[in-house]
């Protein structure tokens, strides 16, 4: 497995992986509004966006960024970087950065893709100099927030917050040093 950043044209891909991945753990219906948010997160060019891509069937695992979709490998999950812009929820200050959208294509998971796609993304924000990185998921995201706590992350309940009637995200943090490696 190789993990490294999403080509624009792996975008289209990146959205519907996402989407099946929340649907297939029962986080969101087919039909959920929040579905076309997922398609489009980083989609515009200004976040981060890895995709962790399974070699083909020839040991191939795809060209360096910028290559295109579909040549010598399967994108297999995706996570997304996406650093302060002035204000929000879950990101309050210039020196944090949010983990959003990581997700794994149903018939991947229990392989790891989803444990490296989140050690890759913190090395990024502490190579961009992120001090505090955030997360918010839905409390009944178990797997995911085992994830998160056996990365290092630290629930933060006092940041939790509701999007909408009837949804509360549970927020994480993790401190980093910025510029080190973890």
């Amino acid at each position: 497995m190789r993990i490294r950043d999403a080509t624009p044209d792996e975008m289209a891909e990146v959205g519907e992986i996402r989407v099946a991945a929340y649907v297939a753990g029962g986080s969101m219906s087919t039909d959920s509004e929040y579905a076309s948010t997922l398609r489009e997160l980083g989609a515009d060019g200004n976040d981060v966006v890895l995709v962790a891509v399974f070699p083909d069937q020839d040991g191939s695992v795809g060209g360096a960024a910028g290559s295109g979709a579909g040549q010598g490998g399967r994108v297999a999950g995706t996570v997304m970087l996406q650093a302060w812009t002035g204000g929000g929820e879950v990101v309050t200050g210039p020196d944090q950065a949010e983990i959003r959208a990581l997700a794994v294509r149903p018939d991947a998971q229990g392989r790891g893709v989803g444990t490296e796609l989140l050690r890759h993304v913190i090395e990024r924000a502490a190579g961009m100099g992120v001090s505090r990185l955030m997360l918010a998921t839905l409390p009944g995201m178990r797997a995911a927030r085992r994830l998160y706590e056996r990365a290092g992350f630290v629930r933060r309940p006092e940041r939790d917050w509701s999007p909408a009637p009837g949804t509360i995200l549970l927020v994480y943090e993790m401190r980093l040093a910025p510029g080190q490696p973890r």
